[in-house]
């Protein structure tokens, strides 16, 4: 609620009778979705922005170091004081939701519950919670799908009927947010018309709304192409990588910035027989994302990620003269390598092209499988990529992929490494959200399996998962 906009004074008339009124609008299932959605770890600061009585707060504060209350109705947050005084962690500030008294870049995650459709303008307020975040931190937000219930403009003091989910994830992708996920809570909003309808108006076409409600996440944008590119280009020109090993050879990786990890890329001899040695003894994965794959002759492989091309060669040889591989790299080096591998092998089934994974140069509907190996984690809009490996996978086609996940929450301080993200390892993301984003992109028939590398990075479990998935037919 922002103290310029219609809700104001409704708020504040309502704050004593808030509690009992909400539990009929909506229940505590909506907070355990929002919460889910943002990963918390005990050191995080977080802002709960439209903060009411404190419904949300309440399942924050035994999460996190700190939270924020933000809301423009002085009388709810007087009653949000009495109803969490058992929390020290909290500070409460009476706000205009579009000029939060929050400095750039200080919060962990934000979060906004049934506040949004209070707004006269969503899209700067989605664009004043982005401000407040740090790089790598997640916005959460929870509301009604668009509806048709014009009564609760005047029942509610609501400004929008709801939102589209498109819309939603419009205006994430415009404030600068990655890894957007909306989706269903489960929930609805319930509500009932009390108002005398007005003369040639039927209020009793609309006396009760059941109205569901959507969640929607995203995480703000943590630059990282251009030291990721040069880390690799390196890599592919021989030169000092600045590692150990990690994603440059099998072995075990120690940095006091980023942590230790074993690579094991879990190919056998027989896998990398026939293949030149160009590419066969410069492995910069995190597994064998072939393993599980069951290629067919005659089948089209794509490649996300091909580097020095050693999975394009093993697919290439599944797959026989009458199938075909596609390498795509972003780094001028690696396909200068790769190609030079395949004229030196006599490849004439593989090609590797220039192109992102967010953006593959490649038409709709024409691959049969997606491969990947401990690429993923390096860009910085997963769930664009999974997008575009559900576009140009034919229906019925196959996603398998190897990458590096965390066990649970981490930091956005620890993710902002430049090293870290070019040893596959800061751009991680906890398991549970990387297969989430492989759900939204509209795969079925997900299983996820460890696989062969792992560690610990700020103390939190990291390791590589082998990932399978079906484009629906």
């Amino acid at each position: 609620m922002t103290t310029t906009n219609p809700s104001a004074a409704y708020f504040e008339e309502v704050a004593g009778q808030w509690d009992a009124l909400r539990t009929g609008y909506f229940r505590e299932a909506v907070r355990d979705s929002a919460i889910a959605r943002a990963y918390l770890h005990p050191k995080m600061t977080v802002a709960d922005v439209g903060a009411g009585t404190g419904f949300l707060a309440a399942g924050l504060a035994p999460l996190v170091e700190k939270v924020h209350l933000l809301d423009g109705s002085a009388a709810m947050l007087d009653v949000a004081r009495q109803n969490l005084a058992q929390f020290e962690n909290l500070e409460f500030h009476t706000a205009d939701g579009l000029s939060l008294p929050l400095p750039d870049a200080s919060l962990d995650a934000a979060f906004a519950n049934m506040y949004l459709h209070h707004c006269p303008d969503p899209l700067a307020a989605i664009q004043e919670m982005v401000r407040t975040l740090r790089p790598g931190g997640r916005l959460v937000i929870t509301d009604m799908d668009a509806h048709t219930h014009e009564w609760l403009k005047t029942e509610m003091a609501d400004v929008w009927l709801g939102f589209e989910r498109t819309q939603m994830r419009a205006w994430f992708e415009q404030a600068g947010l990655v890894n957007v996920i909306v989706d269903c809570t489960g929930e609805t909003c319930q509500a009932e018309c009390n108002a005398t309808p007005a003369p040639g108006q039927d209020c009793a076409a609309s006396v009760e709304a059941d109205i569901s409600i959507f969640v929607a996440a995203g995480t703000k944008r943590i630059v990282a192409r251009d030291s990721v590119q040069a880390s690799y280009a390196a890599r592919a020109l021989g030169a000092d990588c600045g590692c150990d090993s990690g994603c440059c050879t099998p072995g075990t990786i120690s940095l006091d910035e980023i942590g230790t990890v074993n690579w094991d890329g879990g190919y056998t001899p027989l896998d990398k027989a026939e293949i030149p040695v160009e590419a066969a003894d410069f492995s910069l994965g995190c597994g064998n994302p072939l393993a599980m794959a069951s290629l067919k002759e005659g089948e089209t492989v794509l490649d996300i990620g091909s580097g020095g091309g050693l999975d394009a060669f093993i697919a290439a040889k599944r797959v026989g003269k009458t199938g075909q591989v596609i390498g795509i790299d972003m780094t001028p080096a690696m396909l200068q390598r790769a190609r030079r591998a395949a004229k030196k092998g006599g490849f004439d089934n593989v090609k590797f092209k220039h192109g992102y994974a967010e953006k593959m140069p490649v038409p709709a509907s024409t691959v049969d499988v997606v491969i990947s190996n401990c690429v993923i984690n390096l860009t910085e809009d997963k769930a664009r990529v999974f997008g575009e490996a559900y576009r140009v996978l034919k229906p019925g086609g196959r996603l398998e992929v190897n990458d590096m996940v965390f066990g649970s929450a981490i930091l956005p301080a620890a993710r902002i490494s430049a090293t870290g993200w070019a040893e596959c390892i800061s751009g991680a993301l906890p398991e549970q959200e990387y297969v989430e984003l492989v759900k939204q992109a509209g795969f079925e028939d997900i299983s996820v399996r460890r696989s062969t590398s792992a560690g610990t990075s700020e103390g939190i479990p990291v390791y590589s998962i082998q990932l399978s998935a079906r484009k629906a037919w």
